[in-house]
């Protein structure tokens, strides 16, 4: 699946915090047949080397997991802590029964003070009975460059609204969802990208995500040779959107694999 240069990468999850159909609406996106309307909470897999590393566990987490067939998993890498990229965090469990291990996961202080709070029994030194609980060894990162076995993965700040959250760097592919705001240092990190993976929750404004319109200005902006559009709301119909927008820009869906090239 990948050699030295090589690693592959997946979209688990495109959609926002409530997924794709969400629940109680009838409009024409969560009516639709189309697999392209289908979207889980945003989530990647990488493969290098047959190692996996996941970016986020949201409430997915499991389903995605079955849905791809994935048979093992060697860590994880977290964006930040709101629920929709943490809320499957309950579900490493079923990792840890197989590995016999704690899963590594990488993370900034931030996350890992509200991952602490919200599953606040994963981290309590005390045996749990019953069906267990979720086994992690926490490594923190902030900024640079941090490696996750043995793949270089550099750190991208962005905001999300006040909310400093993390974009990362993996080769010639950028994965930037959950933003609305790019700072310029991390647009030189950004430069000579083949791919790039971005925020476009919908066409109205938001306070704490890209637009379509805006993702597409920003998309311009950084130049990569191809740049795809994630955490997609229901107000996004794919086969309406997706030919409205420019050459080389594209909506991403579920299952989307790439090919990505370390440098």
């Amino acid at each position: 699946m990948s050699d030295e240069n090589t690693f592959e990468f997946k979209l688990l999850g495109t959609g926002t915090s409530t997924g794709v159909p969400t629940i109680s609406c009838n409009c024409s996106t969560c009516i639709s047949k189309d697999p392209k309307d289908k979207r889980l909470r945003c989530s990647a897999l990488i493969t290098y080397k047959n190692k996996n590393i996941i970016i986020d566990t949201g409430p997915d987490f499991r389903q995605q997991f079955l849905n791809y067939g994935i048979n093992h998993l060697d860590a994880v890498v977290y964006t930040h802590h709101h629920f929709d990229h943490i809320g499957g965090v309950d579900d490493i469990r079923g990792i840890n029964f197989t590995s016999k291990k704690g899963l590594p996961i990488y993370l900034n202080s931030e996350t890992l003070n509200n991952l602490s709070r919200i599953f606040s029994y994963a981290f309590r030194d005390y045996n749990e009975t019953g069906g267990g609980i979720p086994m992690v060894d926490v490594n923190i990162i902030s900024e640079g460059d941090f490696y996750v076995e043995g793949l270089k993965i550099t750190i991208l700040p962005l905001l999300h609204g006040s909310l400093e959250v993390l974009g990362f760097r993996i080769g010639n592919i950028a994965y930037c969802t959950d933003t609305n705001y790019i700072p310029d240092s991390t647009l030189e990190l950004m430069q000579d990208l083949d791919v790039l993976i971005l925020d476009g929750l919908r066409p109205k404004l938001h306070r704490t995500h890209f637009n379509i319109e805006q993702a597409i200005v920003q998309a311009n902006n950084i130049n990569a040779k191809q740049t795809f559009l994630t955490h997609i709301a229901h107000q996004v119909k794919h086969s309406e959107v997706e030919n409205t927008l420019p050459e080389g820009i594209n909506l991403a869906y579920d299952g989307l694999t790439i090919t990505g090239k370390l440098l």
